[in-house]
């Protein structure tokens, strides 16, 4: 399941499938209804019989929420999609609104009145969504009303399947902890969350706690299911059997009591009536678990899911996977840009550089004998003004060739069985402006200035976030993202709850990996991003000072484009740094390069200093 470039939009047809919400929603006595883009596990990525959102707007962001009324309808979409939404969704029948600046619970106190009665599907929106939305609909009057079954699945008839995709064990070399210890510490975070269960809706968690993969959404090798992990051990899997091999079943069935997913509704009841207490995540679970736990006599215990962190702190298996992942795929970007440096301005397109970077990384992986499983998400492949689309993804009616005069915005990752990649590198084609060159070392101090920094223990991401943005701030820019997300291990590319941005709230612990990657956009021109991946190091003590600091070490090793560089820009700690990064990539991906790779790698790793 790799990158497609299909151009299914929906911009002709959300009329007519609003109109039959609309009808629905007289039938059944409410006057509007909430479409989020989540499924029941809250991922970015969801399996295509759960593109509700889509089906009914034609926007395809992994971020978005729907209201639609009797009268108007909305669509509410962050920074990275206001430039997308306009393309993909009919204006003539939604409005766009801010998703940060306006999002719906704050337009729900300003825009409903008093008796407005508003649906939404209760597996769809996390407990702590609704608290939110129900505070709003109280203010003004308003009632919100959970559906026993979401209008948009009677009215998709021809709504796809849930996925079937084979589910395989994930082995110890690279999980470097066994299910059952993973298990054993999760029995004991529960205890001490004062609860005797806690329901695991996150597929990454489970793919983690159980030392499983699978593929039944694109990009991110999941299994989808739920577990309900106890206190006391008696843990339960609900996923369909129909995914199990024999050797992956007979595996699970030592670890868990395996269920059917329907089966999980029932179980939850039998639970709260037996007087469990029960752990739910507010910002991963949905809202119907807490209803169906209260409901039954049970209690709810609202606590972060239990294997968020110990997932997110990569053990020393997990670290020295991502290093070799991130080798591996180096030699394929280096490969990919000396074959991009050779293509003479408007002889290439958007799709064909996607095409033949995921061919490289296939021929890289077979030579090394650690096959490309997928792309980590779809390659943001953006030529001039298409890189200005933060979030770009290309499609056949799209598609730009690489223009003289232009930049070139490559986003791109790789899933390998030993860990997740995710690089951004901007490349000129034909000769850069002054302008732009300027732009790109303004957006390569911040890289540096995250990857220089120095720490005490408890620092959180939105602490960092200002240090990438110092330099594009003192010349009167920014840009609207965050600076890093959280990355997994042969799992998600964007993994939570570690992140580095002005809502980052977590702390950054030792193990944690990240993204760090400032950008510069120009809309209707160009868009610079760089992106290298980064660890949090052990915290240590520097000389003559008081308190261990922990660092970042960089996973990522590819040169930064020689030509983009105003080394005059650049202190003499930013020189430093660049030089040793360069000195490094030549050492660990020149040996695996050769011929015009090598020579080009040389050139592009060239000392500045």
């Amino acid at each position: 399941m790799f990158q497609t470039f299909d151009d299914e939009n929906n911009v002709t047809l959300g009329a007519a499938r609003v109109s039959g919400l609309r009808e629905w929603l007289a039938a059944n006595g409410l006057d509007g209804f909430i479409v989020p883009r989540s499924d029941e596990h809250q991922g970015e990525y969801v399996a295509p019989g759960s593109e509700r959102l889509r089906w009914l707007t034609g926007f395809s962001g992994s971020a978005g929420v729907a209201i639609v009324l009797a009268g108007k309808a909305y669509i509410f979409v962050d920074g990275r999609y206001t430039l997308q939404v306009r393309d993909q969704v009919d204006l003539g029948v939604f409005t766009i609104e801010s998703l940060i600046d306006n999002p719906p619970p704050s337009w729900i106190e300003n825009n409903l009145g008093k008796g407005a009665r508003i649906g939404f599907d209760p597996w769809l929106h996390t407990t702590g969504d609704v608290k939110a939305l129900k505070a709003a609909a109280d203010k003004t009057g308003a009632a919100l009303v959970a559906v026993e079954r979401n209008p948009i699945d009677q009215l998709w008839q021809d709504r796809p399947k849930p996925p079937l995709a084979a589910v395989e064990i994930h082995p110890i070399a690279f999980a470097g902890e066994l299910a059952k210890e993973k298990l054993a510490r999760l029995a004991s975070a529960i205890g001490k969350q004062k609860a005797t269960h806690a329901v695991l809706t996150d597929p990454s968690s489970i793919a983690w706690t159980f030392n499983i993969r699978g593929g039944d959404v694109p990009h991110t090798p999941l299994a989808l299911g739920f577990a309900v992990l106890a206190a006391d051990g008696a843990h339960q899997l609900f996923m369909d059997k129909r995914k199990l091999p024999m050797e992956t079943e007979a595996y699970l069935t030592q670890l868990a009591d395996l269920r059917a997913p329907g089966g999980l509704e029932s179980a939850i009841i039998d639970l709260a009536r037996s007087g469990a207490a029960i752990s739910l995540d507010p910002v991963l679970a949905a809202d119907r678990l807490r209803a169906l736990v209260e409901d039954n006599g049970g209690t709810v215990i609202s606590a972060p899911d239990p294997a968020r962190i110990p997932r997110a702190t990569k053990n020393k298996a997990e670290i020295q996977g991502a290093r070799a992942a991130h080798r591996r795929d180096g030699a394929a970007i280096a490969k990919m840009l000396c074959w991009l440096d050779a293509q003479a301005p408007g002889t290439t397109d958007e799709i064909a550089t996607v095409t033949k970077l995921e061919e490289i990384r296939r021929a890289v992986g077979e030579e090394t004998q650690m096959p490309l499983r997928e792309v980590s998400f779809s390659t943001i492949s953006g030529s001039g003004p298409n890189g200005a689309i933060m979030h770009y993804r290309v499609s056949r009616a799209t598609n730009r060739r690489l223009g003289d005069g232009e930049l070139f915005l490559l986003d791109s990752g790789a899933q390998y069985q030993d860990g997740t990649t995710d690089i951004t590198r901007t490349i000129p084609v034909g000769q850069p402006t002054e302008e732009m060159r300027e732009r790109y070392t303004l957006v390569l101090k911040g890289m540096i200035g995250i990857s220089l920094l120095r720490f005490p223990a408890g620092t959180r991401g939105m602490d960092i976030d200002a240090v990438a943005r110092l330099a594009l701030w003192k010349h009167g820019l920014d840009y609207a993202h965050g600076t890093g997300h959280g990355v997994g291990s042969y799992l998600s590319v964007h993994e939570g709850p570690q992140r580095i941005a002005k809502t980052g709230t977590e702390k950054l612990l030792e193990g944690m990996i990240l993204s760090n990657e400032p950008g510069y956009y120009k809309p209707g021109h160009y868009g610079i991003r760089l992106e290298n991946l980064i660890i949090v190091t052990p915290a240590e003590q520097l000389p003559d000072g008081d308190i261990a600091m922990h660092g970042f070490e960089t996973l990522t090793l590819a040169p930064f484009d020689p030509r983009m560089l105003r080394a005059d820009l650049l202190t003499r700690d930013e020189l430093v740094w660049l030089d040793a990064y360069h000195a490094r990539v030549l050492s660990e991906i020149g040996p695996m390069v050769d011929g015009e790779t090598l020579k080009w790698l040389e050139a592009a790793t060239a000392p500045l200093a």
